[in-house]
């Protein structure tokens, strides 16, 4: 039996909203520890890793390890028929072949409840390695996304670079190119604000707009984005799910065959 519930039903909605734009279907493995997806995207260029810990869950139980496959287009139906702040109850038997969804209203005046058929997916477990990375930007969600954005209109690339002076995003096209620098700023009062950069050793590294655009799909989970790149190893873009677990997206850098 496995059975996990969480008090608001809004966690998982912007979990779903994070990765659903990457990944049409994903095996998610329920096991004492908690929840997992490690899926490539469908164009197999980007990686996401979803951890969601049991000890976040209002309540959790598996007593066999478990993998349910969904449609997160079908997920997302199911998902979007819950309030913000009804509790959401998964519920699935061993070798179930379908899931349960039970929303509970915050009055606990309305329950409904949605049954799902589970898919059988082949995906196969990519073994992440520990990367030592020779540089770690911590930054505003918000302004990681806006940059993303801001970028994507000059360039389909974003080049990163991490030196001593700071973080530096640029994107060159045909209109002409674009510049961002942001400088390490610690504040007190306001942490989330903070820009950190703990660097071992400078890199600049090339990536997909597209692909960073779709990682900004996570901004609503986390004040805060972690970016760790190393030289030849792809970036680690990770969100923080408070109290719950983490949301992980690697990509690997573009190849510049160009380079004069």
């Amino acid at each position: 039996m496995f059975e996990a519930r969480l008090v608001a039903s809004a966690t998982l909605k912007k979990v779903l909203e994070a990765i659903k734009d990457l990944l049409t279907d994903a095996s998610f493995d329920c096991s004492d520890v908690g929840i997992q997806l490690q899926a490539m995207d469908n164009s197999h260029v980007s990686l996401v890793s979803l951890i969601l810990r049991s000890d976040g869950f209002d309540k959790y139980r598996c007593d066999r390890n478990l993998t349910m496959g969904m449609n997160l287009a079908s997920l997302t139906k199911i998902i979007k028929c819950a309030n913000n702040d009804d509790t959401v109850t998964i519920k699935a038997q061993d070798d179930a072949d379908t899931v349960t969804f039970m929303f509970e209203s915050k009055k606990h005046d309305k329950i409904s409840d949605y049954e799902m058929k589970l898919m059988n997916l082949d995906q196969e477990h990519l073994g992440i390695p520990e990367t030592a990375f020779s540089c770690k930007i911590k930054m505003p969600s918000v302004e990681f996304a806006r940059i993303c954005r801001d970028l994507s209109q000059f360039g389909d690339s974003v080049m990163i670079s991490c030196t001593k002076e700071g973080v530096k995003f640029s994107a060159a096209g045909d209109i002409g190119s674009a510049n961002i620098k942001l400088t390490q700023t610690t504040n007190f009062d306001k942490e989330e604000e903070s820009v950190i950069i703990d660097m071992q050793e400078p890199v600049t590294l090339t990536f997909a707009c597209q692909y960073l655009n779709s990682f900004t799909k996570a901004t609503p989970l986390s004040v805060q984005v972690q970016l760790s790149m190393s030289a030849n190893v792809p970036l680690v873009v990770e969100y923080q799910i408070p109290d719950l677990g983490h949301i992980r997206y690697y990509l690997a850098p573009k190849i510049e065959d160009d380079e004069n």
